[in-house]
């Protein structure tokens, strides 16, 4: 996961110039070199890729998916294929308004309260809603490791601090069934998690919280809110009915 984030730093050749450029963080536990950009235009994609794997050994990288592909074919390894989205909420409210999407009806026994639990209290749903065949399960997770990731994000830890927008929707029992965590990345409404507990069925609630939650945004008078959806996630669909557009695409790996 990621942690704030420096300036931009670059890499140099032998010959003193630059051949990449990226955004030093923290991602598993390792350097991250995030946004990475090629800017010597001479080096072919094997020369870049080899590069990096000399010069980035041991970090997780973040760029071109031409760039990922080829580092995966020496070696590395695929992290995450992903697309940034964006939603512009100033511009172009949706036909309802915003009050229609802060109102979506929840269903019978739900009720939304704040994004103000323990990591225990969300982690039984959230990580059901990504257990094995999500583009996002993680293998080697189990209970306790993904209780702490959660405990960083809430932490503020992982992409920035939580926003008040951010909503969890529990049942009968009080038992968080669903959730929208937002985050604040650099300026910049972030959804970080949204989770729906396919255990226990409804349908449609992940799609139902959203709307409330990116109408709070809009609320809230911020121009757009972002997230980032894996390749494969149907959850893509749902963003591009809601308005959502990409901006970009990377594939990270792991060097080795």
């Amino acid at each position: 996961m990621t942690e704030t984030q420096t300036d931009r730093q670059y890499g140099y050749g032998a010959d003193g110039v630059a051949v990449v450029r990226y955004e030093r963080g923290e991602r598993e536990g390792r350097p991250w070199a995030d946004r990475l950009e090629v800017v010597d235009p001479r080096a072919d994609l094997a020369a870049q890729a080899a590069y990096v794997r000399t010069e980035l050994a041991g970090w997780v990288v973040s760029g071109p998916v031409e760039l990922g592909q080829e580092l995966v074919r020496q070696g590395s390894t695929v992290l995450r294929h992903g697309h940034t989205m964006r939603r512009e909420l100033t511009d172009a409210p949706p036909a309802e308004g915003w009050e229609a999407w802060a109102r979506t009806p929840l269903r019978d026994g739900l009720r939304a309260v704040p994004c103000d639990r323990d990591a225990k209290e969300l982690a039984p749903a959230s990580l059901t809603a990504f257990g094995p065949g999500h583009p996002d399960h993680r293998p080697d997770d189990d209970e306790q490791t993904g209780t702490q990731r959660l405990a960083e994000l809430l932490a503020g830890q992982i992409i920035g601090p939580v926003l008040p927008s951010s909503t969890l929707v529990v049942d009968g029992t009080d038992r968080v069934v669903a959730g929208a965590v937002l985050t604040d990345w650099d300026g910049l409404p972030w959804i970080a998690h949204v989770f729906r507990d396919p255990a226990r069925g409804y349908p449609g609630l992940g799609r139902d919280v959203l709307r409330r939650a990116v109408a709070a945004v809009a609320a809230s008078g911020a121009a757009a809110v972002g997230l980032a959806v894996t390749e494969g996630n149907r959850a893509r669909r749902l963003y591009e009915e809601m308005g959502f557009t990409v901006t970009g695409t990377s594939l990270t790996v792991i060097v080795p």
